[in-house]
């Protein structure tokens, strides 16, 4: 009988390995990044707690990548959990064309490749973000989204056109940032019904401000949405990594399409009196 295998991207850190430590031990676990020397750390650690866990080098926004990713995954069973965490936010920094290239192309590019090989009572989870939410929906060019999967350079034209012009490096980057999770729960939500055919779950999870690097690196800028949480508090990595861990299990078969919004409630307090 096959191995089960899970995939994680962006495992090397963050409630990407948050979520491996809930998985079932009898599964091999692949984390896969780009930084090498954090992967070896997660798969040290892994190791020490009992799983059987291998590093992947993988860019999620080069599709040609993640081939190698689900290539290197296969050969070691039948991949039955995939969980899509590798993203950048705004305080990471860089150019709105990046950012969105690997949190909306990636997405395409990781639910595309795995969806191939994934068989009936398998599920592929999606990392978004609340700011998904925070958006007025005349901002969100939903029209443009269908082009990510017909033509990926006018995808990020019309996706990027108003991030663009904004001359905030900070707000350039939290618009694209908005922008490119909420194409995240959009093709989530598309790629369910496509691969549910198949019996392949496909579901989003949207996390409020976690405290990872990342998200501490958000707190200088975002805070302010703390005091909207119901408990007025950050999300702990630990906390995001079961929700994760149970929502991609096989028992949870009937949870598809849809986005959890794991926020602590900030969202619902934003919209309070």
């Amino acid at each position: 009988m096959a191995k089960k295998v899970v995939v994680i991207t962006g495992g090397g850190s963050g409630m990407g390995l948050e979520a491996a430590k809930f998985m079932d031990k009898t599964k091999i676990i692949v984390l896969s990044g780009r930084t090498k020397t954090k992967l070896e750390k997660a798969i040290k650690e892994l190791g020490r707690l009992g799983f059987k866990a291998y590093a992947k080098a993988c860019d999620t926004s080069d599709r040609k990548s993640v081939k190698e990713l689900v290539k290197f995954a296969s050969k070691l069973g039948e991949i039955t959990n995939v969980i899509n965490a590798a993203g950048v936010s705004p305080a990471m920094g860089g150019e709105p064309e990046k950012l969105m290239r690997i949190n909306a192309l990636g997405t395409v590019y990781v639910d595309q490749e795995f969806g191939k090989v994934m068989k009936k009572g398998t599920a592929i989870l999606n990392v978004a973000s609340m700011s998904a939410y925070q958006l007025p929906k005349f901002i969100i060019p939903k029209k443009a989204f269908p082009l990510a999967e017909t033509d990926e350079a006018l995808f990020l034209k019309k996706t990027l056109k108003m991030a663009k012009k904004m001359k905030d490096s900070y707000k350039s980057l939290g618009l694209a940032y908005g922008i490119s999770k909420n194409f995240v729960v959009w093709y989530t939500e598309e790629m369910a019904f496509r691969l549910g055919k198949k019996g392949i779950r496909v579901v989003s999870v949207s996390p409020g401000l976690i405290a990872t690097g990342m998200g501490k690196l958000e707190e200088e800028n975002g805070g302010q949405f703390i005091k909207c949480s119901c408990e007025n508090r950050m999300g702990e990595p630990k906390e995001l990594g079961f929700a994760i861990a149970t929502i991609v299990d096989e028992r949870n078969g009937y949870l598809a399409g849809v986005d959890v919004l794991v926020d602590g409630g900030t969202i619902k307090g934003t919209k309070r009196k």
